[in-house]
């Protein structure tokens, strides 16, 4: 995610910069025909295509952003269902060096977890996290489809056969499990948003409409423009090619990018605040590179 603020404008022209030559070879070269020949094109209702397209603009900058947001109140809620999930552990389970060994193993599992699922969302191998957290032992999860799922589950296991054992009542195991839920219901959102791209038409009809604009605008502003029109056709094409990529880059708020959600930032901060609650140091948080947070 960019945090600093300066504006990022170059990174848009990288990413444009051969359109935008190609719209500005097209733009002198209406021009040349404007001066050289007889023929006048039509007067076309630029001002009503130009409405129009940035009304559709926006709807898709709009929906890319709340997809994104989206996802950073998803990942909100899974810091503080880790945070109150970790209190609970500590406050009901024994203190005695059984129920200390599981207070300590469930943080542990709560910390492999939310790394295994940004790990995921990121279409990265969860292998490496889970054992710097959980050590190079056999971890069965590991095995399964969704390891941060299969994480979950085998941590709740472990608080069923506490409450077996009589280390937790009911009432307590219950409060527990809301806390699971939460967290999976938060895990469901994520997953969603990773794997529904927004519909195909929102994806090639702005792409094909911005383009036809920017082919369209320099036949209408010739006549106003005369020799300006290649350098002014440009600006007012790189705006809305500017704003057709924003909503690109905010649609998938996982993809480990630049513009997207600092998932390490966020999974190194639950992972000290859950070491500290059992008295133990975590590792240094992300800062800023450059003006980015991962």
């Amino acid at each position: 995610m960019i945090v600093g603020r300066t504006p990022r404008i170059r990174l848009t022209y990288n990413l444009a910069w051969q359109t935008l030559i190609a719209l500005f070879v097209w733009d002198v070269a209406v021009t040349i025909f404007y001066y050289l020949s007889p023929f006048r094109a039509p007067a076309l209702p630029l001002s009503v295509f130009g409405t129009a397209l940035a009304l559709f603009l926006g709807v898709r900058v709009n929906s890319a952003y709340q997809r994104w947001w989206e996802g950073r109140g998803l990942w909100g809620l899974m810091v503080n269902v880790s945070r109150s999930y970790t209190r609970s552990v500590l406050a009901f389970l024994p203190g005695d060096a059984a129920g200390t060994a599981l207070k300590h193993g469930l943080v542990a599992r709560q910390i492999a977890y939310v790394h295994a699922l940004r790990r995921q969302l990121r279409r990265q191998d969860p292998a490496p996290e889970v054992r710097r957290v959980l050590g190079d032992g056999d971890i069965p999860e590991l095995e399964r489809r969704n390891p941060a799922n299969a994480i979950l589950d085998g941590s709740d296991q472990r608080l069923a056969e506490a409450t077996r054992n009589g280390w937790i009542d009911t009432i307590q195991q219950t409060q527990i499990e809301r806390m699971f839920v939460d967290m999976a219901n938060a895990q469901g959102g994520m997953e969603r948003l990773k794997n529904t791209p927004l519909p195909a038409q929102y994806r090639s009809f702005p792409k094909f409409f911005t383009r036809l604009f920017c082919i369209l605008l320099p036949i209408g502003l010739v006549e106003t423009l005369g020799v300006a029109t290649p350098i002014g056709s440009a600006v007012a094409g790189f705006m809305y090619l500017a704003v057709l990529q924003i909503g690109d880059d905010l649609v998938d708020p996982f993809a480990n990018t630049i513009h997207d959600l600092p998932l390490t930032n966020i999974t190194t901060m639950i992972e000290v605040d859950l070491l500290q609650a059992i008295g133990r140091q975590g590792p240094p948080i992300p800062e800023a590179e450059n003006g980015v947070l991962w």
